[in-house]
């Protein structure tokens, strides 16, 4: 969050008077990167936090590769996280970062990973945008994109 500005402001939509007099909807803007995420669901400003914090999290995850080292990388289950959990998103993001380690190659993921392919894809199926991103990179890479 050091690393993060947030802005809270007047969503649109719906709301009558409470949605009119409050500043509920909240941006956060990581500043390294320049991603951001907003949320504008709840009437409460820290839940809005909440939500915006786990998408731009999601976001990261995503977006931002890091170069992994085998020697170095633990070989936790991170399949086994749970999509509701905190954990999530730094899981996400070393799946992703080990497949851009293997060229996008499901296969060679998996072997590092220690896992099948068929868990690991059914891992970036459960979630839309993950597996969108995996098989964008896959086509950049010259690699076929998974079906859905």
């Amino acid at each position: 969050m050091a690393a993060c500005r947030v802005e809270a402001f007047r969503g649109p939509g719906p709301g009558g008077q409470k949605r009119n007099k409050t500043s509920s909807a909240i941006r956060i803007t990581h500043e390294p990167t320049g991603i951001s995420a907003i949320s504008t669901e709840s009437r409460s400003q820290e839940r809005n936090r909440q939500l915006a914090l786990a998408r731009l999290r999601h976001k990261i995850a995503l977006l931002v590769r890091e170069e992994i080292h085998l020697a170095e990388f633990p070989k936790p289950d991170i399949l086994e996280v749970s999509r509701r959990s905190a954990d999530y998103p730094a899981a996400m993001g070393k799946m992703l970062d080990v497949l851009n380690h293997a060229g996008w190659s499901v296969s060679e993921a998996a072997k590092i990973l220690g896992v099948s392919t068929g868990r690991l894809v059914g891992f970036m199926r459960a979630d839309g945008p993950l597996f969108a991103e995996m098989n964008c990179h896959r086509r950049e890479a010259g690699l076929r994109g998974l079906n859905s």
